[in-house]
């Protein structure tokens, strides 16, 4: 779920990373005007020692009083994302049993968009905003992180890859980018061109899960939004001390930008011979009714619909294994939501393991739910007067697997297969 957290994920990243660090070093100029210019001093040669960019111009730091920062976190909320996108992706995890029904994703956003927030820059204003009374424990990593995306912003359009719609994905991918070098950067500047964590990331991620008692809001979020907050800081870190240790003295931006959260988990997807990228479904419009919402998953998002429900992390990772692209639709038919959503694979294996994953998924979901089987597939009847169809066989000469949650009453041919167009 591509969505504008990357101010609160800041936020988390820090913390996190500030007591597995402790205190970064020293910088060798000051190089920035306002308030915590000393911290930004102290940053910006690191950075640009770690990045192998220098900044164009100085970087512009302000103050704000908390409830500011809320206020102007909100307006760019609701610029971000447009009620038809936040209904659409509600819909669409409510019926992927990723959310419960009743759950309210705008206010859920927005509350983890604003916890504890502590400093983020905003590109279209080209400043980095600090919140006043800050801890000052965690002011400098902040503004060392928020200061790699100042530097990102004077290279590429910052604010444009951050509003990319209709493609989570490859949204996602770039976010990864652009947040994992945003935290690489000052365990480099501090440990050195090489190094990782010394714990490691998933030692991160449990010391995350172990605070998330100061941070109420995200430990009562759902599973989706938590892990995908994480990823792009921590998988995209991962990531980039890849491309610093394979592609030295390059940038990862602009043709290097990676279009998949596939080449983001896997390093022959993006640094082999021949970079593996996702295949593009156009599904036609619905039998009956219209589209509310269009949008994909990727590979990362498939893997946590299968943890969600298989509770077992090596079945999930190895049954997402072989993605190679998905698209999914979010429709309104007179009966009510409908969601289709179509998955394409590496081969005929990779296809039939994930449709035999899903079919344990909603065994594991409705309990009792048997499947009635024809040319159609598998239809199963769930609760709430609804039916999933599941089938797998090909489309476009290429392996599939179709999901559809449908109310009753709707036709199990909502998505004509041989309109699909793939490229």
């Amino acid at each position: 779920m591509s969505v504008p957290l990357r101010r609160v994920g800041g936020t988390v990243a820090a913390a996190m990373l500030a007591s597995a660090l402790g205190a970064c070093g020293h910088g060798e100029r000051a190089a920035a005007r306002g308030p915590y210019a000393k911290d930004a001093a102290e940053a910006i040669p690191m950075i640009e020692r770690a990045t192998g960019l220098r900044f164009k111009r100085e970087p512009v730091i302000q103050s704000r009083t908390k409830a500011q920062v809320r206020a102007f976190l909100e307006q760019r909320f609701k610029e971000a994302l447009s009620d038809q996108e936040i209904t659409g992706q509600e819909i669409l995890y409510r019926r992927l049993g990723l959310l419960p029904d009743t759950f309210d994703l705008r206010k859920s956003l927005l509350d983890l968009l604003t916890e504890q927030v502590i400093g983020f820059y905003d590109p279209k204003t080209k400043v980095l905003y600090v919140v006043e009374g800050a801890p000052r424990e965690q002011v400098g990593l902040v503004v060392s992180h928020e200061l790699v995306h100042a530097l990102q912003d004077q290279y590429m359009n910052l604010d444009s890859l951050q509003d990319v719609h209709g493609d989570n994905d490859r949204a996602m991918a770039a976010q990864a980018v652009i947040e994992g070098e945003a935290t690489l950067a000052p365990i480099q500047a501090a440990l050195g061109p090489g190094a990782a964590l010394p714990a490691g990331w998933d030692r991160i991620r449990d010391m995350i899960r172990e605070n998330q008692s100061t941070m109420p809001v995200f430990a009562a979020a759902p599973f989706v939004l938590q892990e995908t907050l994480v990823f792009p800081y921590l998988s995209g870190a991962e990531f980039m001390r890849r491309f610093r240790s394979e592609e030295p003295g390059r940038q990862p931006y602009g043709p290097n930008m990676p279009v998949s959260t596939e080449q983001i988990l896997h390093q022959s997807a993006y640094f082999g011979a021949h970079r593996d990228a996702p295949t593009e479904i156009t599904l036609p419009k619905p039998a009956t009714g219209s589209v509310l919402y269009e949008d994909n998953l990727g590979e990362f998002e498939t893997r946590l619909f299968l943890f969600q429900h298989l509770h077992d992390q090596n079945a999930a990772v190895r049954g997402a294994a072989g993605w190679d692209g998905d698209r999914y639709q979010v429709i309104r038919t007179p009966r009510g939501d409908a969601i289709v959503w179509l998955t394409v694979w590496d081969s005929q294996v990779d296809a039939a393991e994930f449709e035999s994953d899903v079919e344990q998924v909603i065994a594991n979901r409705f309990h009792g739910a048997t499947a009635q089987e024809s040319a159609l597939g598998k239809r199963y009847t769930i609760p709430a007067g609804r039916t999933i169809r599941l089938w797998g066989g090909e489309v476009a000469g290429r392996p599939a697997v179709l999901y559809e949650d449908l109310p009753d009453g709707v036709s199990p041919t909502l998505l004509d297969l041989k309109r699909v167009t793939l490229r």
